[in-house]
């Protein structure tokens, strides 16, 4: 289908997730240099809640925001010419490919026009799920291994393991011949031992802990948690501070002199890095080399459900969002008229 309207997420005010519905909006057509994608998942990131938290400014005037930043879908309609159309199709991005799509802003829809720079085509065996999951935390751990040099020989420390920038960070690092210490409650040390990491608890005598399950030989640290107790053990224990980085603490981090991460203020974006990951990431998945760990899978619908989890840090993974099956949207509409608000 190319007309019609499609459902997507929105934040209605800034808050919590109480402030997330789910609306009607005309996708458009696709212009030149862009597709109408069909989306089959989206994948949710802590950046998705941050957007709508105040953590990045209350300006009323943007409201209702749009969420999310990556998908996978169908191509379902290319824009006008524009002299490319022919090496879109021969690159497997033409109508009916299926593909991931990142960057792709408002991914939180079941219809969205992106530009086709934002495509690559979907590995054969990735499940639309999990296509979904791979960009966002995936460009984010290679950009942190790249920034810390880490290599075969390497000891990583990863801290905040067993989330979904986390989990790519161990496996990443394990393809490049790297043992991998990784931080975590407890509850989860099962799942970072089938990732390939030695785990070690959060808390008192953490640096110790570490210190032991390396040997005496860390060279490198990562952290996603964003604790100082995370920063001060990674600085007790990796000599040069110049790979030692942080994605979370930014103001601590500066303040420690190590390396900052990503979009927040002062950090360093890593644009090229990231944009040559993303290849990358594709052919470690068809190697069978790299999987993206799903955690939960939401409706569009249960957004508010699914960043709540996220929040509270109750998934393992990634969290994904699916759109509503139309006999689902029927049912909703008629039982639910907000079906996201105050849950």
């Amino acid at each position: 289908m190319i007309g019609g309207m499609a459902r997507a997420v929105v934040a209605t005010a800034y808050g919590g997730p109480e402030v997330l519905d789910v609306i009607d909006v005309d996708p458009g057509l696709p212009g030149s240099g862009e597709v109408l994608l069909n989306v089959r998942a989206s994948g949710v990131n802590p950046a998705d809640w941050k957007q709508y938290s105040g953590a990045w400014g209350t300006d009323p005037t943007a409201l209702p925001l749009r969420l999310g930043h990556e998908a996978a879908g169908v191509v379902a309609a290319v824009g006008p010419s524009d002299g490319d159309d022919d090496a879109a199709s021969d690159a497997g991005l033409g109508v009916g490919a299926e593909v991931i799509a990142f960057h792709a802003p408002g991914a939180y829809a079941d219809r969205l026009v992106v530009k086709r720079a934002a495509l690559l085509p979907k590995p054969a065996q990735m499940s639309w799920e999990k296509a979904a999951g791979l960009m966002v935390s995936g460009v984010a751990a290679a950009h942190a291994l790249a920034a810390t040099r880490v290599g075969a020989g390497d000891t990583v420390l990863v801290h905040g393991a067993s989330g979904g920038v986390g989990a790519m960070i161990v496996q990443l690092a394990r393809a490049k011949g790297a043992r991998v210490i990784g931080t975590g409650d407890p509850s989860n040390h099962e799942y970072l031992v089938d990732l390939g990491a030695v785990p070690v608890g959060y808390g008192p005598g953490l640096t110790e802990r570490v210190r032991l399950a390396a040997r005496g030989n860390l060279t490198a640290a990562i952290d996603v948690s964003g604790t100082r107790e995370a920063l001060d053990a990674s600085v007790a224990l990796v000599h040069d501070r110049r790979r030692v980085a942080t994605i979370a603490a930014m103001a601590y981090g500066a303040q420690l002199g190590i390396k900052v991460l990503g979009s927040g203020p002062g950090a360093d974006p890593g644009t090229e890095i990231r944009d040559a990951a993303r290849a990358k990431l594709i052919r470690l998945v068809e190697q069978g080399k790299l999987d993206v760990r799903i955690g939960a899978t939401y409706q569009l619908n249960e957004a508010a459900r699914a960043h709540r989890a996220g929040i509270e840090g109750r998934v393992q993974g990634k969290i994904i969002l699916v759109p509503v099956s139309d006999e689902g949207r029927q049912a909703q509409s008629r039982s639910l008229l907000h079906p996201l608000r105050g849950r």
